[in-house]
């Protein structure tokens, strides 16, 4: 396989990109860093504001979800906006509020299940600790990103000789009993809680009596990497969803002075429901185009002629049709990796996409160069969904759900294509400058 230098490059930057987001605090941190560089400037909520055309603003709100936009050089109400939409959350292991019990001379922290991982993906591997704390201060308690590199934690296997019919029945876990982290020996000098909040207080160089909260994950210290004969493929944890974003900023960064106001929502807790304050089945994303509809000076009649105007592409994964499973894939939607963006398409609507707007989306798709493919769930399996049918619906904006095809969606350790990111950045470039 002949693979663009360009690709390959896009392919690391978006290992870096992952390597650096351990959490969905630490994704937002990275997109920030980014967006400042190429001189976007941030905004806060409870600021008025005055968007000026051709400005740069991002809003970070909660910590985890971010919105960054360039405002278009042409009347709002003819255009529209142009809105790519992903999210910075993946299914893990959260660590609970008080997490940390002496287990007979171990310390183990308790877990909750975020959304729908693979269970079995997190054993035997080196994991360790990201997200944010809350700590007292004079004034109250201001919040701070911490991680840790080097692996903490451990989820070991039970031995074959005690789970003799493990390879026929497959790797469980119970969620409340056997999914506990292992994080050290237990001291005569230091109860459990003590020896779980050491090492935080001094990451963040404080008392460990001031951490007060904390929203952390368990996360796989090993590093994306390239794989495959040709270095064709990447593998690398949160690939669901942080490829998506990482492309979609990539296009908005690409696109310098739009006509068209240019937005990307990229949103926290899409993998337990999205119904929170940061999340897409808040307020956000519509709080955001009305203040932008504002600052233009639109009347109620003009807002609805720009929303009327507007365009949604929900980025999120697709399923790689897998060699090795291939009765679990619908015949003839059978995607390949390496092979161009995704349609999703599912009559009940748990994807946002049309006809009409899967066109739409083949014609960007025609017009940067690259291939698309279409996909459907099998009829007998229940389908997963995305931001797209929950923003479009509270905005009524015409929108498509598509995403790079990959493999392993929801492991620890998942695989994608090297082209199909190139692809996925080319065709959403193609939309903010349709």
């Amino acid at each position: 396989m002949n693979l663009a230098a360009t690709a390959h490059t896009q392919a690391q930057d978006l290992l870096d990109f992952i390597d650096a987001s351990p959490s969905p605090w630490h994704a937002v941190q990275t997109c920030e860093t980014r967006l400042q560089a190429a001189g976007f400037c941030r905004l806060a909520e409870v600021d008025r504001w005055s968007l000026t055309a051709g400005g740069h603003y991002y809003v970070v709100r909660g910590g985890s979800s971010i919105i960054a936009f360039i405002v278009g050089t042409q009347p709002a109400a003819e255009t529209g906006v142009r809105l790519i939409g992903a999210h910075t959350d993946s299914p893990g292991l959260r660590i609970k509020p008080k997490p940390a019990e002496d287990a007979s001379g171990m310390v183990r922290l308790g877990v909750e299940v975020y959304g729908g991982p693979i269970l079995a993906t997190f054993a035997d591997r080196d994991l360790s600790l990201a997200g944010r704390v809350n700590v007292r201060t004079p004034g109250g308690f201001e919040s701070r990103l911490v991680r840790f590199n080097e692996p903490l934690l451990r989820l070991p296997n039970l031995a074959i000789h005690m789970n003799r019919e493990v390879n026929e029945n497959g790797l469980k876990f119970n969620k409340q009993t056997e999914l506990p982290l292992l994080l050290g020996i237990s001291q005569d000098d230091a109860k459990a809680d003590g020896r779980f909040r050491q090492p935080i207080a001094e990451a963040l160089g404080v008392e460990a009596s001031d951490l007060l909260t904390w929203e952390l994950n368990a996360y796989d210290t090993q590093k994306g990497t390239f794989w495959g004969v040709d270095r064709e493929f990447v593998a690398n944890g949160q690939l669901d969803n942080l490829a998506s974003c990482h492309a979609a900023l990539s296009a908005l960064l690409a696109s310098e002075n739009p006509a068209t106001t240019s937005l990307c929502a990229f949103f926290d807790h899409e993998e337990v429901g999205s119904e929170s304050a940061s999340g897409a089945g808040g307020s956000f994303v519509s709080d955001i185009i009305n203040r932008l509809a504002a600052s233009a000076g639109l009347d109620a009649e003009d807002q609805r002629r720009m929303l009327a105007n507007s365009f949604f592409i929900s980025a999120d994964m697709a399923h790689a049709w897998h060699p090795n499973f291939p009765a679990a894939y619908e015949p003839c939607h059978r995607v390949l990796v390496n092979a161009g963006p995704v349609i999703k398409s599912n009559t009940n609507q748990r994807y946002s996409t049309s006809a009409d707007t899967a066109a739409r989306f083949m014609a960007l798709c025609e017009k940067a160069g690259v291939p698309c493919q279409q996909y459907a769930h099998r009829t007998d399996l229940g389908c997963g969904s995305t931001i797209g049918p929950i923003v479009a619906s509270r905005l009524g904006i015409a929108s498509v759900d598509v995403g790079s095809p990959m493999w392993a969606m929801h492991s620890v350790r998942e695989s994608a294509g090297v082209l199909d990111h190139n692809y996925m950045i080319a065709a959403l470039t193609a939309a903010f400058t349709e």
